[in-house]
């Protein structure tokens, strides 16, 4: 596509979702330029290893097969930062990840890929809670406004209500003796625990070739032996690509490689819509300008083959930023665009934590009778939650037993447990690293151990967020410096959540109980571009005319502590339709 009504920036998970919108809805032609690989493509079938084509514009591109083999289902091939396939660096893996200077204890979890994180995640799809919207001044936007681009995203996604497995019902079971009553609305203002909203097809009653979905099934998982929908097999946190032989539109979870990139192009083949090219391996190293009479107008980007390593520049008459709350900030700042203080600025993570329940044999047998253990692999990584608008809510989560390993003893900010005090009057046995014999012995207790994360409402503050580090570049120019620190009432809110999620553990039954006390887990970024300091309420620069933003780093908070996929998607779709008034 050489001559592009709009150039997106990104094909994470909101950057196809506003170029489908714009195509679809506004007949505009689309240029998305990604940094990252494109797994499930033909035209790239050795993604890591070789260059492969250049552009892709045809849904038939798309190879669910091709996906199933480069997705495997082993942990490491996944979550490895270094080597993983899911990492955030160049499609080139002889090459290091791209580096992010991050001076403190901390994590940075992100995946730079067509997909982006989303490929990554839990497919957890609740909506921000109005209160964070609408009563805390950040947004100069109202809930309502977005209600009708969360149904269109809910609808897309097929976002629905998780089905429950045998550590959902020790949840519940403890939230329920708690005291706290089930929720039935996505718009969520009380408290109270509900089935997650997930953006994962369940599977039906019976196969397309008529054989019961029960606990008597004896088929296979397949998509070519009729099965459809989610296979309950917990995996995805390594990319999900499941059922094995589905279409990648019909894999169960629906990252945006899933579902909004073959929406995007199956505009090519609707008359009456514009197009959409998709570029991988194009990373974007400069927002090209014009200068008028008092104002700064944004006419193309630069991009760098990451391959070739050589250099193009295309015109578009917008152009939108959705590479994530890092490097949106990163290349505005590489560009030499105006900085009032605000870019890169305020970013919110959702303060996490992690709280540890252990259980008894005959515990989980009293609350599940038809199965004595609460296997976390079985099921949806998230599949029931509890809401406590104005604090921030928890997830019952299980994953793969590596994974949770780490995140339940080996991840920590507290120290060692052996050598951290017991916190009197405080609900948690024990507190930080767990090493040793002692790691070995809850390790081996997987089967009867659970966690919940903690999501705070933390707040945006000035002084965390990315800017340019003046010590280290790579091709692409200065790298992003990275910081984030709560503050005394993020801490606050994060104790409260921690002493709740205690309690659901203990009215459960369980007998013992651990808090991690995490460092910061960059994984639910937020705020960096917002929209009522760096955008405005279209989500145009407020310094430059005709550059949007369409990723995480535009919405204005931390929506209160719901996962922010939905938001960012719907927030997206939204942007798309004010380019399309406003330019077209």
């Amino acid at each position: 596509m050489r001559d592009p009504d709009v150039v997106v920036v990104g094909a994470g998970a909101d950057g196809p979702a506003a170029a489908s919108r714009l195509a679809r809805e506004h007949g505009l032609d689309v240029l998305i330029l990604e940094g990252g690989p494109w797994h499930g493509n033909e035209k790239w079938p050795e993604p890591h290893a070789d260059a492969g084509g250049t552009v892709s514009t045809d849904p038939d591109d798309l190879d669910g097969e091709l996906l199933d083999e480069q997705f495997t289902h082993r942990e490491a091939d996944a979550n490895d930062p270094t080597y993983g396939y899911l990492r955030v660096g160049p499609a080139d893996h002889s090459r290091a990840p791209w580096f992010r200077n991050l001076h403190q204890n901390a994590f940075i979890w992100q995946v730079g890929a067509v997909g982006g994180t989303s490929l990554h995640y839990f497919a957890n799809h609740p909506r921000a809670y109005p209160h964070a919207i609408d009563e805390q001044g950040h947004w100069p936007i109202d809930y309502e406004d977005l209600v009708p681009y969360y149904q269109l995203n809910e609808e897309v996604t097929s976002t629905q209500q998780a089905p429950m497995t045998a550590k959902e019902e020790v949840f519940i079971e403890g939230a329920t003796n708690a005291g706290y009553e089930r929720l039935d609305t996505k718009n969520v203002t009380s408290t109270g625990w509900r089935p997650q909203a997930n953006a994962v097809s369940v599977p039906g009653k019976e196969t397309t070739t008529g054989e019961p979905l029960d606990s008597e099934y004896e088929g296979s998982f397949s998509y070519d032996d009729g099965f459809r929908g989610d296979t309950l097999a917990g995996d995805h946190f390594q990319g999900g690509s499941t059922p094995v032989d589905a279409p990648v539109r019909e894999k169960a979870r629906k990252s945006a490689n899933v579902s909004w990139v073959p929406r995007a192009l199956d505009t090519n083949e609707e008359p009456n819509a514009g197009n959409v090219a998709i570029r991988p391996n194009a990373f974007v190293t400069d927002i090209e300008t014009n200068e008028g009479l008092g104002t700064t107008e944004a006419t193309g980007v630069t991009f760098r083959d990451s391959w070739s390593g050589s250099s193009q520049t295309v015109s578009a008459d917008a152009v939108v930023l959705a590479a994530g709350c890092i490097e949106s900030p990163r290349l505005w700042l590489n560009s030499g665009l105006p900085d009032d203080g605000w870019v890169g600025k305020g970013l919110t993570t959702h303060w996490f934590d992690w709280i540890v329940g252990v259980y008894d044999d005959e515990t989980v047998a009293e609350i599940n009778p038809e199965s004595d253990h609460m296997d976390p692999y079985i099921g949806q990584n998230s599949a029931v939650r509890f809401d406590k608008p104005g604090v921030g809510g928890l997830e019952d989560i299980g994953m793969s037993p590596g994974l949770v390993s780490y995140a339940d003893y080996l991840f920590s900010d507290a120290g060692y447990s052996f050598d951290t005090p017991v916190d009197p009057g405080e609900p948690w046995d024990t507190r930080g690293f767990v090493v040793g014999e002692e790691l070995k012995r809850r390790m081996a207790n997987y089967r009867q151990t659970k966690a919940l994360l903690v999501l705070t409402d933390d707040q945006p503050h000035q002084e965390n967020g990315v800017s340019l580090d003046t010590t280290f570049a790579d091709e692409h120019g200065p790298v992003p410096k990275v910081r984030y620190e709560p503050r005394e009432e993020d801490d606050a809110r994060r104790d409260e959540l921690a002493r709740i999620a205690a309690n659901i553990h203990r009215e459960a039954g369980a007998s013992h109980v651990h808090r991690c006390e995490w460092p910061p887990l960059l994984l639910h970024m937020q705020s960096s571009m917002r929209m009522g300091k760096v955008l405005d309420q279209n989500a145009e620069a407020k310094n430059v005319s005709r550059l949007f933003v369409a990723d995480h780093s535009a919405m204005a908070n931390g929506l209160g502590g719901p996962n922010p996929t939905n938001t960012g998607q719907a927030l997206a779709l939204r942007t798309a339709d004010k380019i399309g008034q406003l330019y077209f």
